[in-house]
């Protein structure tokens, strides 16, 4: 009895030797996945029926949009399926051993690539495939894909864009290979949104899937299409550039406030459109060189270019009226102060000029005149000083004579006139105007 205890406790101990004893190892031995045959051809029993991949797409960063390249550029994990039937094992043989990893070297894949992909990937491959007992395998992989994009950049910076991502077989047709989406289009943005990682400047909406067939050179090619849908948060934008080129046209507007016949108003706005010229040069390294629409971001800034040009040339029209008015006022005052007799405070002061002795005149009290003279006669009595003091008696001549004519002074010519009456419409034509193209402009960008 004894002896019949002990062997069913070897027999036991036996028995829980050898079930710990299983490793993947045997599994592989038992399926000799070490030989190429399971590498070199398409996986299936019967060579006419197709193999389905199962494949989905979970975008993880939005990392780039170039607009002057085309290229979109994320960070995506792709996860496909797929069945070998030349695969099988039953658990219970290995100690209940369902699926385990094997280096993806040793089996068929499916040659599943980006058509829109321009440059090769350089994220760290997986190197391992996940085998189960019912000869299904999958792969993950995540990607950087710096891929080709048709841009919309009409409305920029208020725009939204629809980058493409089709996946397809470079060399299985559909009747050897079938690409089925896992999730649905709601799904797979629902599960694009609560894994997404950063977006930057742009946000995510919408990830839609669709499959599309298309035919070539007599065969029929299954795509998988993955569409997302992202749209540019444009603050940055709105601040950098478009609200400076605004706070310009309000500064030209304002210019018409600044006097006509002084020069600061002329170089006042050729500042302002050097100003709006360099912006047009960073909106120039931003927008692509060809576009199927003109820009509303373009046309805003070459608009505004064009009024401010507009006010720059009717600023240079009206300064040249405003100067012709002068000089003929000044002709018109000379005229008649030629015609006025000279009284005897203008000889006395000529006499008086001439010796170097004291200057006063009629207007003038001889208490404020007495220092200058002493100054001037006690510092150099030379032909220089001598031509100096003519020069003030000239002026002071010209001043009793435009004191005497009042009516040089407040005379307008019919210049002057003019150059008021084409300020004040074009000063209306261009509040009206910008007022108008920026309303229209903010109704396009908006629809």
């Amino acid at each position: 009895m004894t002896n019949l205890l002990l062997v069913l406790v070897l027999s036991a101990v036996g028995g829980s030797a050898r079930g710990q004893a299983c490793s993947y190892q045997d599994i592989v031995d038992h399926l000799n996945l070490t030989t190429e045959a399971y590498k070199l051809t398409r996986p299936v029993l019967d060579h006419t029926r197709p193999t389905s991949v199962e494949l989905t797409v979970v975008l993880y960063a939005i990392l780039g949009v170039n607009e002057k390249t085309q290229t979109f550029i994320p960070f995506i994990w792709k996860f496909m399926v797929w069945n070998n039937d030349h695969i099988f094992w039953d658990p219970a043989q290995f100690c209940g051993i369902t699926d385990f990893t094997i280096p993806q070297g040793l089996l068929w894949k499916p040659d599943i690539f980006i058509e829109e992909m321009t440059e090769k990937d350089d994220s760290p491959p997986n190197p391992y495939i996940i085998l189960r007992h019912n000869g299904s395998a999958s792969f993950e992989q995540d990607m950087r894909v710096v891929s080709t994009c048709k841009l919309d950049v009409h409305k920029f910076p208020f725009d939204t864009q629809q980058c493409n991502m089709t996946f397809g077989s470079m060399a299985h047709d559909s009747y050897q290979m079938r690409i089925i989406p896992v999730f649905n289009s709601s799904r797979a943005t629902e599960s694009t949104k609560e894994n997404l990682q950063s977006q930057g400047e742009w946000e995510f909406l919408h990830l839609s899937v669709s499959n599309n067939n298309f035919s070539h050179d007599g065969r029929l090619w299954d795509q998988l299409v993955f569409t997302f849908v992202i749209k540019r948060r444009p603050l940055l934008h709105v601040i950098n550039f478009l609200l400076p080129i605004l706070f310009f046209l309000c500064l030209d507007l304002a210019s018409y406030f600044i006097p006509d016949h002084r020069g600061e108003k002329l170089s006042f706005k050729v500042t302002v459109l050097l100003a709006i010229s360099v912006l047009l040069l960073i909106l120039n390294d931003i927008l692509p060189s060809m576009s199927n629409k003109t820009p509303l971001i373009a046309t805003y800034c070459i608009v505004i270019f064009a009024m401010m040009l507009l006010s720059l040339l009717e600023t240079i029209l009206v300064t040249h009226l405003m100067e012709g008015d002068a000089l003929e006022k000044l002709a018109r005052c000379t005229d008649k102060a030629e015609r006025i007799p000279p009284d005897g405070n203008m000889t006395e002061e000529r006499q008086e000029v001439g010796s170097l002795s004291t200057c006063t005149s009629g207007s003038e009290k001889p208490q404020e005149m007495l220092p200058v003279l002493q100054e001037v006669n006690n510092s150099v009595l030379g032909a220089e000083s001598r031509a100096l003091l003519l020069m003030v008696a000239e002026l002071k001549e010209l001043h009793r004579t435009l004191s005497a004519h009042p009516s040089c002074r407040k005379e307008g010519g019919k210049s002057a006139l003019l150059a008021g009456k084409i300020n004040k419409a074009f000063f209306v034509f261009y509040l009206v105007t910008a007022v108008l193209f920026l309303s229209l402009l903010y109704l396009e960008w908006t629809t």
